[in-house]
């Protein structure tokens, strides 16, 4: 199962950021996002209705205990922090013990992430020592463990894309 854990939603200021980490997430193929920092159930239900229309089964929930989902965690946790160890250093490893767990954790976060995270996951990893977005790590980071393969199909989507070289093609389902 590959989980994601987003730290520190600010409600109305992080809505579109915090949302994009879960479309990133469910194309790439995880099974849960898992959303704390302060409760927003308009961006919950704005994601399960993503889901709803374009298909999946991912899980979307929110929690108060971000420390109990890291340290419950059985499996591989991955916190994507710009001061983490270089991606291409340590992707190898990552992938091999992922591939023996079959359970990972992936944590982005918001605001200033705590200390805390850092000394209880097993890899603080970045995608770039400079400034740059959680969904860009995240998508980096998720494109690499699976081999540069997305999730292309949702079976149960009531929608879906018919790529174009030219305009904007949907099919109703």
């Amino acid at each position: 199962m590959i989980n994601v854990l987003r730290l520190g939603h600010r409600a109305g200021r992080d809505d579109r950021i915090s949302t994009h980490v879960g479309l990133t997430a469910r194309q790439w193929g995880a099974d849960e996002v898992v959303y704390s920092g302060e409760e927003d159930s308009n961006m919950i239900e704005s994601q399960e209705d993503i889901i709803e229309r374009w298909g999946g089964d991912m899980e979307i929930r929110y929690t108060e205990e971000w420390k109990k989902e890291i340290r419950d965690f059985e499996g591989l946790k991955v916190h994507l922090t710009m001061y983490g160890l270089e991606i291409n250093e340590e992707m190898k490893e990552i992938k091999k013990e992922f591939e023996s767990s079959d359970d990972i954790l992936i944590i982005v976060g918001a605001e200033k992430v705590p200390r805390w995270v850092y000394t209880h996951v097993d890899y603080n990893i970045s995608v770039g020592n400079q400034p740059h977005s959680e969904i860009a790590a995240l998508a980096v980071f998720m494109d690499r463990l699976n081999d540069g393969e997305m999730k292309k199909d949702f079976s149960d989507a009531d929608i879906k894309v018919d790529p174009s070289e030219d305009r904007k093609i949907t099919e109703e389902l």
